[in-house]
């Protein structure tokens, strides 16, 4: 059982070789045997490729862990990038077995290129949160500080969900935002959080708690005007198909829900 990742610097020879380009992290993966004998009864083999929104990585690799586990001769690598990074890799030909997005909107690209094994299904969501730094040292109090000027900021870029969200967020508080930095992805932003690079930072409530005692989360009634759907499926071009079935298998099962619970996430609504 090997852990196997993809750094920076990796994804970009592939694209070079495959037109496709992204950035990456990984984790080891296992599973329960359920997920496994639903996909073809057997232990799972060879190579699984998950390219996976930034803010499921803590769970997503944990989740991996359970079905290499399960599954000794089974490799997993994870792709955890924004949204829209990874389906532009994916639609430019980047190898990969399943895909889950932050938002429908990033999946309509992946499925309007006929790159979508099926119909894909919504399997969590989460909304945002205000992360500050322990102490929340500048007073941040709720979303309208997000309007002052003399205030450090982060949020996503609006390309990717976060960011798409917070734009949802803030005209419905009717605010004008004046953020100092805008993030290629949820994590970044919640980076800059915890090394005290800005004041606060809009992240998912699942970042907050990911991030432990690192940071402080306030939460605000604003954040139900956009809800992120996180949708998940396999790949046409998928090399393993019956292990990418496997792993979406777990996601969708009671073990997979109940570890993204635990992490911060919430139910689908539908």
């Amino acid at each position: 059982m090997r852990l196997r990742a993809l750094p920076v610097l990796a994804v970009a020879g592939l694209l070079a070789l495959t037109a496709c380009g992204g950035s990456t992290s990984s984790g080891a993966a296992s599973s329960s045997s359920s997920a496994a004998s639903s996909s073809g009864g057997g232990a799972l083999t060879g190579t699984l490729t998950v390219f996976a929104a930034a803010s499921l990585t803590d769970v997503f690799t944990d989740l991996g862990d359970q079905l290499m586990a399960d599954n000794p001769d089974l490799d997993i690598t994870f792709n955890f990038a924004g949204s829209s990074a990874l389906a532009t890799q994916i639609t430019q030909g980047a190898p990969a077995d399943v895909f889950a997005s932050a938002n429908q909107t990033q999946m309509t690209v992946v499925t309007d290129a006929g790159l979508a094994e099926g119909d894909p299904t919504v399997f969590t969501e989460n909304v945002l949160e205000i992360a500050v730094p322990q102490g929340n040292p500048a007073g941040v109090t709720g979303l309208s500080d997000f309007a002052d000027p003399d205030l450090t900021l982060a949020i996503c870029a609006p390309d990717v969900p976060c960011g798409a969200a917070a734009e949802q967020v803030f005209e419905a508080a009717g605010i004008t935002a004046q953020p100092d930095t805008l993030e290629e992805d949820v994590r970044a932003a919640l980076t800059k959080v915890e090394l005290g690079e800005v004041d606060a930072a809009l992240v998912y409530a699942s970042d907050v708690q990911a991030a432990g005692d690192q940071v402080e989360g306030i939460e605000f009634p604003e954040a139900e005007d956009a809800v992120n759907e996180y949708p998940i499926c396999t790949l046409t071009g998928s090399q393993n198909p019956e292990a990418a079935q496997a792993f979406v298998d777990l996601v969708e099962s009671d073990t997979g829900q109940q570890a993204l619970a635990d992490a911060g996430f919430r139910s689908p609504s539908s």
